[in-house]
C-alpha cells in the first residue's frame, strides 16, 4: 500500500483514495465476536497474562544460599535464574541462543500460518484485547459506545468513561509492578513498594511501564501495529503461495449484496454485505479488500462471518484460513496444504541445529570454571638461591549451590612448589554460586630452572575438589630467564 496516498475510511482503516500524506485517526469501535477463534483468543489472553503476572511469585528451591524465585534477573549479583538454569554474564550465549530460537520459531510459524503471533500472542494484541474488553464492560458493545461518544457530556458518559480509564490505569500499574518483580525478590519488593521503602528505580520503571501500557494498549491500540511495529512490513517476505492466511473467498462471495429471506441465491455470491467482518475487526479494515498490512490475522472476522452464514443458511467458510494457491484455483477444497516446503524445512532445520547446539552446551556445562591470569610485571622473579618464581591470579567460579573447597596443584613442571597467599594450608574455600580469587606463586628451584627448555614453558594448573576428587585443568605458562640471559 502506498503510504503517501492513504486516507482513513469511516471504519478507521486506511484506504487508497485521495492524496493526503497524513490523516487524523478515526476511532474504531470493535464489536464483540463469538466463536471458536474468539474463544481461543480468550484462552491465550488468560494464559499469557497469568504467566506474566504470576511467574515472579513462583518459587524454585535451589538451596539455602541462593534465591528461591523461579525466574529472576539478579542484576547486583549478575545472574539470571530460570527454574533449574542459571546463566552467568560469561554465559550470555545461552540468552543469544534463546533469542535466535524465538526468532526462527516466529519465522517458521509465519511461513506456515501468517501473523499468528500478531493475532494471538503479541503483548500489544493481548493488552489491547484486555483494554477493549474493559471498555466494553463499562460502556457496552459497539453501538452503545458509538451512542455514548455522540451524546453531549453528561453524568452517565463521565462516570462510564472515567471508570474505564481508571480500570485501564490500574491494569497498567499492575503491568509495571509485575515487571519490576522479575528483578528482585517479589514478596520482599512488594512489601517495600506498599511501605514506600523500595528503591527509587523500582518506582521509576513502574511509572514508565504504567504510562506505556496505558497509552499503547488503551489509547493508541491499532496505531502501534500500523505505524510503530516493523513486523507487518517484514512478515510479507515470509509468505508464499502455500501460507495459510485469513482470506475472503472472492470466488464464492461475489457478486455481493443484501439478501432477503426467500430470495434465490442464483446468480449472486454468499456475501450479503452485512459488514459484520468490519464491525468486529480491531483494526477496522474490510477483509474483502484483500491482503492489508493492518490485518493482524486475529480471525475474528471468520467468527463474525460464520455466524451470519448460519443465520442465512449458507455454508461456513466464506472468510477462512486459506492459501493463495487455493484462492487462485477458486475452489474450497483445492490443493492439499503443502507443509513440507523449502522455507519451512529451512526454518525447522535451523531450529533443530541451534537447539541441539544449546542442548549440548548445557549438558557439558562445567560446574567449576577456572581462570588464570599471569602477572605481567614482573613476568618472573629470580630468587637468591638460583630459583625462579612466577605469580598468578586464579579465579575459581563455583556454579553449584553448596560451598566447596579446592586444592591447587601443578602438572608439567617437575619440582614446582605452589604457595597460595592467604591459604597456607593449601585449601581454597569457595562460597556457593560465587567466585573466589586467590594470589598464587609457582616456584622452581635451581635444578628445575636448569631443566627448562625455553623462556616460556607450558604447564597445567590442576584444581581438585576435595569433596569428590574431580579435577579441572587450566593451561598456563611458566616464564624464566632466556638461556644465557641476564637475571631479572
Amino acid at each position: 500500500m502506498n503510504m503517501a496516498h492513504m486516507e482513513f475510511s469511516s471504519g478507521g482503516a486506511p484506504s487508497s483514495g485521495g492524496g493526503e500524506l497524513y490523516a487524523s485517526r478515526v476511532k474504531i469501535y470493535p464489536k464483540e465476536a463469538h466463536g471458536r477463534f474468539r474463544t481461543i483468543k480468550w484462552i491465550v489472553m488468560a494464559v499469557t497474562l497469568g504467566i506474566y503476572y504470576l511467574l515472579p511469585w513462583l518459587r524454585w528451591d535451589r538451596g539455602p544460599y541462593v534465591p528461591d524465585q523461579a525466574v529472576l534477573v539478579d542484576l547486583p549479583a549478575r545472574r539470571f535464574y530460570f527454574f533449574f538454569l542459571e546463566i552467568w554474564p560469561q554465559e550470555f550465549y545461552f540468552i543469544t541462543g534463546l533469542l535466535v530460537l524465538a526468532a526462527l520459531a516466529l519465522f517458521l510459524v509465519t511461513s506456515i500460518a501468517g501473523r499468528v503471533w500478531c493475532g494471538y500472542t503479541c503483548p500489544q494484541t493481548v493488552w489491547t484485547d484486555l483494554m477493549i474488553a474493559v471498555e466494553r464492560f463499562w460502556q457496552g458493545d459497539r453501538n452503545a459506545r458509538l451512542r455514548l461518544d455522540k451524546t453531549p457530556w453528561a453524568f452517565e458518559s463521565l462516570w462510564r468513561k472515567g471508570i474505564t480509564h481508571l480500570t485501564w490505569l490500574l491494569i497498567a500499574i499492575a503491568t509495571g509492578g509485575a515487571w519490576v518483580f522479575y528483578f528482585a525478590d517479589a514478596p520482599t519488593l512488594a512489601k517495600q513498594l506498599v511501605t514506600f521503602n523500595a528503591p527509587m528505580i523500582a518506582y521509576l520503571f513502574i511509572g514508565l511501564f504504567t504510562l506505556t501500557t496505558y497509552v499503547l494498549g488503551g489509547l493508541a491500540r491499532e496505531q502501534v501495529c500500523n505505524y510503530m511495529c516493523p513486523w507487518p512490513r517484514i512478515q510479507g517476505a515470509m509468505f508464499d503461495r502455500d501460507s495459510l492466511l485469513i482470506s475472503y473467498r472472492t470466488w464464492r462471495g461475489e457478486p455481493h449484496g443484501p439478501h432477503k429471506a426467500g430470495e434465490t441465491w442464483e446468480g449472486r455470491g454468499d456475501c450479503i454485505d452485512c459488514r459484520q467482518c468490519v464491525a468486529v475487526c480491531p483494526a477496522g479494515i474490510d477483509i474483502r479488500d484483500g491482503a492489508q498490512h493492518e490485518c493482524i490475522q486475529c480471525a475474528l472476522c471468520i467468527d463474525a462471518c460464520d455466524e451470519i452464514m448460519d443465520k442465512v443458511g449458507r455454508p461456513r467458510g466464506l472468510i477462512a484460513y486459506d492459501t493463495i494457491r487455493n484462492l487462485d484455483a477458486g475452489v474450497e477444497e483445492g490443493t492439499p496444504l503443502r507443509l513440507f516446503r523449502s522455507r519451512v524445512l529451512f526454518y525447522a532445520g535451523a531450529i533443530a541445529l541451534v537447539g541441539s547446539i544449546m542442548l549440548v552446551a548445557l549438558l557439558i556445562r562445567p560446574v567449576l570454571e577456572v581462570n588464570v591470569l599471569h602477572d605481567r610485571n614482573p613476568l618472573y622473579v629470580n630468587l637468591s638461591d638460583g630459583g625462579v618464581r612466577n605469580g598468578y591470579e586464579v579465579k575459581l567460579l563455583n556454579k553449584q549451590y553448596v560451598p566447596r573447597a579446592f586444592k591447587i596443584g601443578v602438572d608439567g613442571l617437575q619440582g614446582a612448589k605452589v604457595q597460595i597467599i592467604g591459604h597456607e594450608g593449601g585449601v581454597v574455600p569457595v562460597p556457593p554460586d560465587s567466585m573466589q580469587a586467590v594470589k598464587l606463586y609457582v616456584t622452581l628451584d635451581k635444578e628445575g630452572v636448569g631443566a627448562l627448555t625455553g623462556q616460556a614453558t607450558p604447564f597445567k594448573l590442576v584444581v581438585t575438589d576435595i569433596a569428590d576428587g574431580t579435577q579441572t585443568e587450566h593451561d598456563a605458562t611458566f616464564q624464566g630467564p632466556p638461556k644465557g640471559g641476564t637475571a631479572k
